[in-house]
């Protein structure tokens, strides 16, 4: 009987810390897209008041997913050494740093700010769910979805505020006016904000070591040698490719769809509402699909439903009827946020254990984003090149055939080889 008052008291305690935990992971869900999807719907303005080139927007809409490839190999290290709470909490500063650099200097420090700030992000994208996992292990599934649907609430927020603010502020078309100014920095507030809501978490100091079942000398060393032994896998492969080509369709329609839209006569504000709604429709099957892929035998019919929805999305937005935009709009974004889903389970379900997974995590993440950064660059530059956005629906639906054929081999019932360190 004692005893179990003792963990009831325990309990009891834990609560408050639990509660701080979950609103820190609320508030840095909410920057880690308000920065990326704040700005396309206002390229056509920031083309004119920088003077750059369509080829430079594409570059700019490119280095956020870039940077996620290139920065997330450094969140497991920089966590052995200072602790996961450490690292986030000096993320959401630096990337409040990045968006006031470009912020400061629009035609200076533009490009190296979003390198700043993507950098921070890529920290943020890693970090954060593995914090979850071992900080609230009994309930880091409904944390984890917590943090999904917050994503997507912090993208359809800085989606349908960029147009009003940016007018709000006198719609300048000058470089380093205060409407262009306030486009580019308007996020690191919340950013800051986050931070300081982040520091009771700073007392902590999680370690990776910690939850696994090896010591910390061998779990670093599988982690490693478990993240290179991903290369000779063809299931590593599939997933890290399916991964990677969804994110590839996502990240090319949330940079260029506000711009085509304004092409083909939708108003400033209406485009930047298309792309709130295709970031609704990501939050609701990001949510559903992990769920359900849990209870499947496997994921193959998953994978095609999501697929067929993203497919009909792309080609009503592109080829359809402007009309019939907000439909088609919703349809892909719900299909993008099923393949996301599907994308993070593949990399949890396709692992026998958790320093596996990690592995698999780290391989398909870092891969995965670099070829995505592809996408803003690619149909950025057929459009500048073709002058219509014809080709470039062409090519994403090219892509998305290929999507669901490595999304079918994803989706099967396997796992790749566990992580093994040899003693000695």
């Amino acid at each position: 009987m004692k005893m179990r008052e003792q963990t009831r008291s325990a309990r009891v305690r834990a609560r408050p810390g639990v509660l701080l935990l979950v609103a820190g992971v609320v508030v840095l869900a909410v920057n880690m897209r308000a920065a990326i999807t704040s700005l396309p719907p206002l390229f056509p303005e920031l083309e004119a008041a920088l003077h750059v080139s369509a080829s430079s927007l594409a570059l700019l809409a490119a280095i956020p997913v870039l940077c996620f490839g290139v920065f997330s190999g450094a969140g497991a290290p920089l966590s052995r050494r200072f602790g996961e709470e450490r690292v986030l909490g000096a993320a959401l500063v630096l990337l409040a740093v990045g968006l006031l650099l470009r912020s400061l200097s629009p035609t200076a420090l533009l490009f190296p700010g979003t390198v700043v700030a993507g950098a921070a992000i890529a920290l943020l994208n890693v970090l954060l769910p593995s914090l979850v996992k071992r900080r609230v292990p009994e309930q880091a599934g409904i944390v984890i979805g917590l943090y999904l649907l917050m994503l997507s609430v912090g993208a359809i927020v800085a989606s349908l505020l960029a147009v009003p603010v940016f007018t709000a502020a006198g719609g300048g078309l000058i470089a380093g006016s205060a409407a262009v100014r306030i486009s580019l920095g308007l996020w690191a507030g919340p950013a800051l904000l986050a931070a300081v809501l982040w520091l009771p978490q700073l007392r902590f100091r999680t370690l990776p070591e910690r939850s696994t079942p090896i010591a910390a000398g061998r779990d670093r060393a599988a982690s490693q040698a478990g993240a290179l032994a991903m290369g000779r896998r063809a299931l590593a492969w599939q997933v890290t490719l399916f991964l990677g080509l969804q994110s590839l369709i996502y990240y090319a329609t949330l940079s260029w769809f506000p711009t085509m839209f304004r092409e083909r006569g939708v108003s400033a504000a209406h485009a930047g509402d298309l792309l709130a709604l295709m970031n609704l429709g990501n939050a609701v099957t990001a949510l559903l699909i992990p769920m359900l892929a849990q209870r499947a035998a496997d994921q193959r019919r998953l994978v095609v439903l999501a697929m067929v929805a993203t497919a009909a999305g792309l080609v009503g937005a592109f080829f359809g009827p402007p009309g019939l935009s907000y439909w088609f709009t919703v349809l892909l974004g719900l299909g993008q946020g099923a393949t996301l889903g599907l994308g993070i389970f593949y990399t949890m379900a396709r692992a026998p254990d958790p320093v596996t997974a990690a592995s698999l995590s780290a391989f398909a993440q870092g891969i995965g984003y670099l070829i995505a950064s592809a996408g803003p660059l690619a149909i950025g530059f057929l459009h500048d090149v073709t002058g219509n956005w014809t080709v470039p629906g062409l090519v994403l639906l090219a892509v998305s055939i290929a999507t669901v054929v490595l999304g079918w081999l994803a989706g099967r019932a396997r796992t790749v080889p566990a992580t093994v360190v040899r003693s000695g």
